[in-house]
């Protein structure tokens, strides 16, 4: 498309869009297992909408020029770490997304490693966790040692004693991970860290707003937050089980004086001191003037509602896989994302496609993904029917239908 002479009038590009829309899958339609969260509950998303609109224009770059935005994202971060349990002076911000609340922690610890004159800086990472700290080595001249993950599909605690050493900056664990949505060992891992002086990043972007309402309704669930001595940061996204449109995370730190490593100040130009948390310098303010309306409009009660209807979708799902002999669930989910496999996993997933459903992939071993949301108790049933017909009755995929972005 070429930059256009004369302007489109506003009817035909709305039209324009909605066509486009129509190919794309329903955000609404709880047919769709990750990317979008969607809770059913129209007086949220109405109240979201409101507020989106309030603050579609504003700029988050300048706290000076806008207090009253800053002081939102203050209260967010302090909310969240109210809620992991994050006490005394420690800082925050919120970002873009739990890549770029990552990317600022693995920031954080470089340039930690450095100061003690570590050259190229370690991420101790498990196989299972998230592609961003690949990505964060990538920006940052760091290196990936990757942990492999024990017979549970947790990370290795042994393997990682065994790979730890005067180059590594921080240790990672999962709350829970993304391919198979369980805990990894935090405790343990964290400790690990502690004893060789170094960091411990909580990656709890999927499970930061779900794991403290499942422990609220007496699910067990291994300390992860905090509470965990050792822990020095947790990433936690908003935008997932928060409930918010994208582009709302958060990264907390125990110490204040790490969060000063976050910190990019500049002024050798000709405009002044210019100073950023995050990568980016212009940040949208609707993201976190919605994260700020949510967890207030929630709150504890609110969220603690939604994880039980949520709980018993999850408890019928994992039901109807254990229920399958073909089936087979992989690890021990704590929450609502989980994965299954089967001898022919990718035929049930052709199949489930074909019904218009959008199950995610995983590889490793080849499998069927689903992040289930609050929405999907609403059509659970028809799901768990297309299943059995699924694994009755699997179709050929199309070739590389089981390569596709989570």
């Amino acid at each position: 498309m070429n930059f256009p002479t004369t302007g489109t009038p506003a009817d035909a590009l709305l039209a324009d869009l909605d066509d486009r829309l129509a190919r794309d899958p329903d955000v609404h339609g709880a047919r769709l297992f990750g990317l979008v969260y969607p809770t059913g509950l129209d007086s949220l998303e109405a109240l979201l909408e409101s507020v989106h609109r309030r603050y579609l224009f504003h700029n988050a770059l300048n706290p000076f020029k806008f207090p009253g935005l800053a002081a939102l994202e203050a209260d967010v971060v302090r909310m969240t770490g109210d809620l992991l349990h994050l006490t005394g002076d420690g800082g925050g911000s919120m970002t873009s997304g739990g890549t770029e609340s990552i990317l600022m922690s693995m920031l954080v610890n470089r340039a930690r490693a450095r100061a003690r004159g570590v050259d190229r800086p370690e991420i101790l990472v498990p196989v299972s966790a998230h592609p961003a700290y690949a990505k964060a080595a990538h920006y940052f001249d760091m290196e990936v040692v990757p942990v492999p993950l024990d017979e549970h599909l947790r990370a290795d605690v042994a393997a990682a004693a065994e790979r730890i050493g005067p180059a590594t900056a921080v240790v990672v664990a999962s709350a829970f991970s993304y391919p198979y949505g369980v805990m990894d060992p935090v405790a343990d891992l964290a400790a690990l860290a502690d004893a060789h002086g170094v960091g411990c990043h909580v990656d709890a972007c999927i499970g930061g707003f779900v794991l403290p309402f499942l422990e609220r309704l007496g699910v067990e669930v291994p300390p992860w937050d905090f509470r965990v001595p050792g822990v020095t940061e947790i990433s936690a996204d908003v935008h997932k089980y928060g409930y918010v449109p994208k582009g709302a995370s958060v990264v907390l730190h125990r110490d204040p004086d790490w969060f000063g490593h976050q910190v990019f100040l500049y002024d050798a130009w000709p405009s002044g001191m210019y100073g950023s948390p995050v990568v980016a310098g212009a940040r949208p303010a609707a993201p976190i003037a919605c994260a700020w309306a949510a967890l207030r409009h929630l709150g504890v009660d609110g969220y603690t509602a939604i994880t039980r209807g949520l709980l018993a979708t999850t408890r019928m799902v994992r039901n109807t896989i254990d229920a399958l002999p073909e089936l087979r669930l992989l690890g021990d989910p704590v929450g609502p994302v989980l994965a299954f496999t089967g001898p022919d996993i990718a035929g049930v997933g052709a199949a489930m496609d074909a019904r218009g459903w959008h199950c995610n992939r995983i590889v490793d071993p080849p499998g069927l993904h689903v992040m289930l949301s609050p929405a999907h108790a609403g059509v659970i049933d028809a799901w768990v029917t297309d299943l059995r017909a699924a694994v009755a009755d699997p179709v050929a995929p199309d070739p590389g239908s089981e390569i596709r972005y989570s």
